[in-house]
């Protein structure tokens, strides 16, 4: 099995299942399966072959899943890309990526066109328009042929590459194989305990993340379940979908559960279908769990993953007890110790760093030999999260061991901020930092050293950095000071 293979099976179980639910549009797992199909055969015609590199820069919309399916029938890599990134960012993306093709939205290809002469590789643009007659790859998905030859691909071999912000400041491309998210793609059924074809899911993650990717698209696909796109995430509009669609499971981080449950309008509309709703990406406060579970009627259940491990590795489950503050334990397939910094296991209780093992760990960074073997050791994934194990074998994380930021559900490394900011004629030194946030777990703060005799204001600071970074990037808060405190 592979996930080429996935979509035709799921279609074949259920073809008249909706796969699909987007402005009110259905897709059943029927018509999904003929584009995907549509567009394997279209790349194939363009020269794209197995273990060929596709980027794909879309939101959420069906255009991405088609696109997702399309790349793994053919064999290829999915090398999924944040919608914010900007040509900057896409230089080294898709460079370092040696993507062949990119397929993105017509308002986003302007990025890709301004540095298109400086990646030789990356020759075939597609473009969509979403749904509109004129979308170059409507045409494409609606000109057939409606079924493809999938290669018999290796559960090893390389299914999608998903770029991580680097300790140097160098996003690295964390490559996952089929094994990893076959693995990670029966979540609902082993975590959750849903029956197939019985849930509609709600995407509000990005499927170019790791975990948005895992639990809105993978998983409720693989049962015969529904996915819920939107065009514009609002608290209002995410209770419209769930009542008129009657969602029964929601993946998302905590910022959004927290606007959810302080929403002053929430309480007219039914909710009564939401069974589950799963965070991760940040801790949950944990005080704050019991007082949602009962507003809504529904279980909270809190994970912990990283996109090196393709990404879940830890849950709270439904048929063990909750313990608050824990990330749960290893889910079936994973092990998990806490080790010094010599890798030696730690007695229960006491503090050290997170490793775990298992059929979810990545195959390791693409072309970057000695950062895989810094991260990989002896088949564990050392995850940089100091935590502790109990005797029940649950998880409590207490910290990090690397400076990284995590806002909203994204990873940021402070040195690729810094380094842009640097980059500004009147910045000395810069160094960021983390700012705890109740909505979005941390928030990126900059502190600024300007060179003597600069005059720059917060304003042109900000918007130099958003020429250069996606939005999660840009600091929050700036501080200026006479010097930067070790």
């Amino acid at each position: 099995m592979n996930l080429g293979r996935m979509l035709a099976e799921s279609a074949g179980k259920y073809p008249e299942n909706v796969a699909v639910i987007h402005v009110g549009h259905r897709i059943t797992y029927r018509e999904l399966e003929r584009a995907a199909c549509a567009l394997t055969n279209h790349l194939r015609a363009l020269g794209l072959n197995r273990g060929d590199k596709l980027a794909i820069m879309l939101p959420n919309c069906p255009e991405f899943i088609i696109a997702y399916f399309g790349i793994q029938k053919l064999g290829g890599v999915a090398v999924t890309l944040n919608v914010q990134s900007t040509s900057y960012e896409l230089r080294h993306l898709l460079g370092n990526s040696d993507a062949k093709c990119l397929i993105t939205q017509a308002v986003l290809s302007k990025r890709f066109t301004e540095i298109r002469d400086e990646l030789p590789l990356c020759r075939h643009l597609i473009e969509t328009n979403g749904s509109g007659e004129d979308s170059p790859f409507r045409k494409i998905v609606e000109a057939g042929p409606f079924t493809t030859e999938i290669p018999d691909l290796g559960v090893d071999d390389p299914a999608v590459m998903i770029y991580t912000a680097g300790l140097t400041g160098k996003p690295l491309g964390a490559v996952l194989t089929h094994r990893n998210l076959m693995t990670q793609s029966i979540l609902l059924r082993t975590i959750c305990q849903r029956d197939e074809g019985e849930d509609i899911a709600l995407a509000v993650i990005p499927f170019f993340h790791s975990f948005g990717a895992v639990a809105n698209m993978l998983a409720p696909l693989r049962m015969g379940s529904g996915v819920v796109l939107m065009e514009r995430f609002t608290l209002d509009g995410i209770f419209e979908a769930i009542e008129k669609e009657k969602v029964s499971y929601i993946a998302a981080v905590p910022r959004l559960f927290l606007g959810m449950f302080f929403h002053e309008g929430a309480d007219k509309y039914r909710m009564d279908s939401l069974k589950i709703c799963i965070t991760g990406g940040a801790a949950m406060p944990s005080d704050f769990i019991p007082p949602f579970e009962q507003k809504f009627g529904v279980k909270i259940m809190e994970g912990y993953g990283l996109t090196e491990a393709s990404p879940v590795s830890s849950f709270s489950r439904l048929d063990m007890p909750q313990k608050p503050g824990s990330i749960g334990t290893p889910i079936p397939g994973v092990e998990a110790k806490i080790v010094d910094a010599d890798g030696r296991e730690l007695p229960r209780g006491t503090v050290g760093e997170l490793i775990l093992k298992g059929e979810n760990v990545m195959k390791g960074y693409y072309k970057e030999e000695e950062a895989t073997a810094q991260v990989i050791k002896n088949g564990w994934l050392y995850t940089s999260d100091l935590g502790r194990m109990d005797d029940d074998g649950y998880i409590f994380l207490t910290g990090r061991k690397k400076r990284m930021i995590i806002t909203s559900g994204f990873n940021v490394y402070p040195r690729e901020i810094e380094i842009v900011l640097e980059l500004h004629p009147a910045v000395r030194a810069a160094r960021i930092v983390g700012k705890e946030d109740l909505l979005r777990g941390e928030i990126v703060k900059a502190i600024v050293v300007k060179k003597p005799g600069a005059e720059i204001e917060e304003r042109e600071l900000l918007k130099h950095c958003r020429t250069y970074l996606s939005n999660y990037k840009v600091p929050r808060e700036i501080e200026f000071a006479e010097r930067i405190e070790e």
